[in-house]
């Protein structure tokens, strides 16, 4: 996985292409710009590190490009056709495995070489400040000795400013194709850096609200975490990426200036990628954390149940302790007060006293039960 060499190898000029007669339908003549349709945002051709001119149509681009010896092409596309890439394909002989790639995009980071061109996929982003979460585009780039084309699926990155940088560094852009995807490369690498800064502070919030016991936190931490490990997936391949590019400098023959320029990008990756994994395992510190303080709380409510509960039994054995006792002297009293002629105790002389004595010692032996038994 190594940077092609600078063997030009488009169509000549007498060479029969596939380029078909401008016609509505025909993807090769579709204007090189937005504002007129079609999905080729910009096509440009560079001769010595400047531009010498802006092509209408991919059918236009195709015939410069072979009447230019030294020339090399930009076609920037988003969101393109298939009958637009199966065209790039037939004119710059990608392979259909690439092309299949950019088709249906959702592809991991990766960079494959086939024959004298790379294909390279890269996962933008961009922190959206109003959401609070973390937005991901796809790019894929062709690299050939003489042309460069980048299909994007997504908002981010802005090449539009990736090519301002470059013609405005006409000794970076004659160093060809590869000067353009350093370009790229450390526009998206440098695109991480706000992405990486809105995490930290979403980290440091998520740990005020645990601790804050904000019952929202939970659900913050879990998309947080499911946008980290995406972010995961996007930086973590492009260490492995730019080290598989600086290991054939030497047999490539890339330009000195240049091997410094992807040395720097490499740094940036490897700074980024080490944030990200610091961010996976924080997050999953603070889930721990947050668990462990939903757990107190769940135990401290359980506890202050229970206590609830306790003081209600306790005050339920107090009542039924007095009712106890009442009942007692309500049931002599009841029982003594039935009007019945034939009663033993109705005509005795002590019956009065033995009813009271008998009311209070049954009162006061309940009392005396209930209280040993911590009832009153």
């Amino acid at each position: 996985m190594t940077l092609p060499s600078r063997r030009h190898r488009r169509r000549r000029p007498d060479e029969p292409g596939p380029a078909a007669p401008p016609a509505p339908t025909d993807p090769a003549a579709a204007p090189a710009g937005g504002a007129r349709g079609g999905s080729v945002v910009e096509a440009s051709l560079y001769r010595d590190g400047r531009k010498v001119s802006s092509p209408a149509s991919l059918s236009e681009t195709f015939r410069q490009l072979r009447e230019e010896p030294d020339g090399m092409a930009w076609i920037g596309l988003q969101r393109p056709s298939e009958e637009e890439l199966l065209s790039l394909a037939a004119e710059f002989d990608l392979h259909e495995l690439a092309v299949e790639d950019a088709m249906e995009a959702h592809q991991r980071p990766k960079l494959e070489r086939y024959g004298d061109t790379l294909f390279v996929v890269l996962r933008a982003a961009r922190y959206l400040d109003a959401q609070e979460e973390v937005d991901f585009a796809e790019l894929h780039v062709f690299v050939g000795p003489d042309f460069l084309i980048t299909v994007r699926h997504g908002a981010a990155p802005d090449l539009s400013a990736v090519r301002r940088r470059v013609e405005d560094t006409p000794q970076l852009l004659a160093l060809g194709p590869e000067a353009v995807l350093y370009a790229i490369l450390d526009t998206v690498v440098d695109g991480y850096a706000p992405v990486v800064a809105g995490v930290q502070n979403d980290i440091d919030e998520i740990e005020t609200e645990v601790f804050r016991g904000d019952p929202a936190v939970s659900r913050r931490i879990y998309e947080l975490s499911r946008e980290t490990v995406e972010f995961q997936r996007a930086t973590r391949p492009l260490v492995g990426m730019l080290h598989g590019l600086m290991a054939g400098f030497a047999k490539y023959g890339t330009h000195e200036e240049l091997q410094r320029y992807l040395r720097d990008v490499a740094d940036h990756v490897t700074h980024t990628s080490e944030r990200v994994d610091g961010f996976r395992q924080a997050l999953t510190e603070i889930l721990t954390v947050n668990a462990t303080l939903v757990t107190q709380q769940q135990n401290a409510e359980m506890r202050a149940l229970a206590e609830a509960g306790f003081e209600q039994n306790e005050e339920i054995k107090k009542i039924s302790s007095w009712a106890a006792i009442l009942f007692a002297p309500t049931l002599v009293g009841t029982i003594y007060g039935m009007n019945f002629d034939h009663m033993p105790e109705l005509h005795w002389v002590y019956g009065y006293p033995f009813a009271v004595l008998l009311m209070a010692v049954v009162c006061t032996s309940l009392y005396v039960i209930f209280k040993r038994r911590d009832w009153l």
